[in-house]
């Protein structure tokens, strides 16, 4: 089958199209024709070298895809040969077909196209699995989403705000703030122009916010542990800030407050596949009753994996980025 190739590990300019063998589905999996794949910030820190897959997955870049069923590996009860499905991947994403365990196999939510689903699993799984299982926000809570024009941050606030969620988000540009806006975010706070600590602050009469989503990591750490309500919390899913900071344990014990860093792609197959039956049961809905719309910037095809790349890094794009083989 068509894969993509990354020859060591740099810039996008180490990827490509070429020939690697067809997957074979081992015990309790599917194997998945590949409809699209998403891009995600940690497929660029493979391709660099610094995210590598887990112990016994693909070593194709890729965490999410959309396809159809093809073949059923012994014990993968539920499915059948045919059926259209989204799924969380290890890896293995960026090719015309993948192994997928039964647990991370999700149906395509009423009202989506096929191509579209693959913007889907890695977004709400992650943001599912950090606001409602690690954070245990509810109805009434306050949250600030850092890049919430992006894939996870337009996901986030849509989710939230379907769940009577006060969101408040961070932008670099004024389209972007925009978007935002229209997403149903209650402030949009322009990084470059505004502290967003002062913005908070201002804009909750001094209280803060119950939940912080962080993507930025150690350059964030201080400022985010400070707008942070008493017994606030701080959720830490990336390091595009750097990964070390200095943490004052005396903020946190004042206020009550705590610091969670989580990962999606090492948990193991179980962890995963209660995410993915909790994304099915609490996020399907709203998305098939038009309270989440997936949110794509473009759709390209595998052979223009470079351009992609290129595109994610700079930044200027709002949504997901998508490939077809």
């Amino acid at each position: 089958m068509r894969a993509v190739i990354a020859d060591g590990a740099g810039g996008p300019e180490i990827l490509s199209v070429g020939e690697v063998p067809t997957p074979e589905p081992g015990a309790g999996e599917v194997l998945v024709r590949v409809a699209a794949a998403g891009l995600n910030r940690a497929d660029l820190l493979q391709r660099q070298g610094f995210y590598p897959p887990p112990p016994g997955a693909s070593e194709t870049i890729g965490m999410e895809c959309s396809g159809t069923i093809e073949e059923l590996g012994d014990g993968a009860e539920g499915w059948s040969v045919g059926d259209q499905v989204t799924c969380l991947l290890a890896g293995g994403g960026y090719a015309e077909s993948v192994a997928v365990p039964i647990g991370q196999v999700m149906p395509v939510p009423d009202g989506v196209d096929l191509v579209t689903a693959a913007a889907l699993p890695e977004v709400a799984a992650t943001v599912w699995s950090n606001l409602i299982m690690v954070a245990g926000m509810s109805e009434g809570d306050s949250l600030l989403v850092h890049g919430g024009a992006g894939g996870i941050g337009s996901f986030a606030i849509q989710f939230a705000t379907a769940r009577g969620i006060r969101v408040l988000t961070t932008g670099g540009t004024p389209a972007k703030l925009e978007f935002c806006r229209e997403l149903g975010a209650d402030a949009a706070i322009d990084y470059h122009e505004q502290d967003f600590v002062e913005e908070v602050k201002a804009l909750t009469e001094g209280r803060g916010v119950d939940v912080v989503l962080d993507n930025m990591g150690a350059k964030y750490l201080a400022r985010n542990i400070s707008v942070l309500a008493d017994g606030g919390r701080l959720v830490v899913i990336g390091m595009q800030g750097g990964a070390k900071a200095e943490l004052d344990i005396a903020s946190l014990l004042q206020k009550r407050r705590s610091v969670t860093a989580t990962a999606l792609r090492s948990r193991p197959v179980a962890g995963k596949s209660e995410i993915c039956r909790g994304v099915v049961e609490d996020v399907w809905p709203l998305v098939g009753r038009g309270r989440i719309r997936p949110i794509v910037e473009t759709v390209m095809p595998l052979d223009d994996v470079r351009a992609a790349h290129e595109l994610m890094e700079a930044g200027s794009h709002t949504g997901k980025i998508l490939l077809t083989p």
